[in-house]
């Protein structure tokens, strides 16, 4: 055990000492207080404070919301955003409602919030998702906070939806749509973000080369597992340097240029 904290303690003095000039990453998408981040989270907001990462910690229910805004009182690098995921769609509405109205101050954005048809079994729990999904967009426009947004095989029923609300601070998260819609979702002024499997995945290169460099935003989505390179390893806070890097090569950039272009579209998202 000691030789373990020897050993990441000499690699925060190594990150401390390549971090001291470097403009802000951010991770747009990550499920910071899941239980499998719970272990190692002083490690992790040690590991986000000497790469200089701030992270959008989204949630997917009423309990997940409550340990998000804990976990965000232990660090500012920790953005809150609260909601419930559509495959949580079935609680109650009220709770969450509830937290958002007495903690509109202190959170970040509203998120995860989204369509899922993966877990709707029947046509009521389709009108549940929708129901949840245009409840938290209505408090997210009362408050003026970002949504991260999960639209997983639902993307034109998003689309549909959002006509009615605003887009300019709205992310599709791990963006997975055509070229036709990835154009729309461009007329429409949202955010798209890309993660790890960018890095591997040619289709998700060819979006990237195809999005408006304006709405560009880089996630992990962890505790997702991820393929090849990464060797099934849950998505760590520490992946996105080269997530920033992947994406500089396929835009033609300086990856100091690249991490400049997504640090001012991330303070975008968040309205800061």
């Amino acid at each position: 055990m000691s030789e373990k904290i020897s050993l990441r303690n000499r690699f925060i003095q190594t990150l401390l000492t390549i971090g001291k000039e470097m403009t802000w990453y951010f991770d747009s998408h990550i499920h910071l207080s899941d239980h499998a981040y719970v272990s190692d989270m002083e490690f992790t907001l040690k590991q986000m404070e000497c790469l200089k990462i701030k992270a959008c910690c989204v949630s997917m229910d009423y309990d997940n919301s409550l340990q998000t805004l804990e976990l965000a009182k232990k660090s500012d690098l920790v953005l809150p955003f609260i909601g419930i995921h559509p495959e949580c769609a079935n609680e109650g509405i009220e709770n969450i409602s509830k937290l958002i109205e007495d903690n509109y101050n202190h959170i970040s954005g509203i998120g995860e919030i989204g369509l899922d048809p993966t877990y709707a079994n029947q046509s009521d729990d389709t009108k549940k998702q929708n129901q949840v999904f245009e409840t938290l967009l209505s408090l997210a426009e009362k408050f003026h906070k970002p949504v991260s947004i999960h639209s997983r095989k639902s993307l034109d029923d998003v689309f549909q939806i959002m006509t009615s609300y605003n887009t300019k601070h709205a992310l599709l998260h791990w963006f997975d749509g055509s070229k036709k819609q990835l154009q729309r979702a461009m007329d429409m002024g949202f955010f798209v973000s890309y993660g790890p499997v960018m890095i591997y995945a040619n289709d998700k290169q060819t979006l990237l080369s195809k999005t408006d460099e304006s709405q560009i935003l880089v996630e992990t989505d962890g505790p997702v597992r991820f393929s090849r390179c990464f060797e099934m390893k849950s998505g760590q806070i520490s992946f996105i340097p080269s997530v920033i890097f992947c994406a500089s090569k396929i835009l033609g950039k300086s990856f100091d240029e690249m991490t400049l272009l997504l640090e001012k579209n991330s303070n975008s998202f968040l309205g800061i």
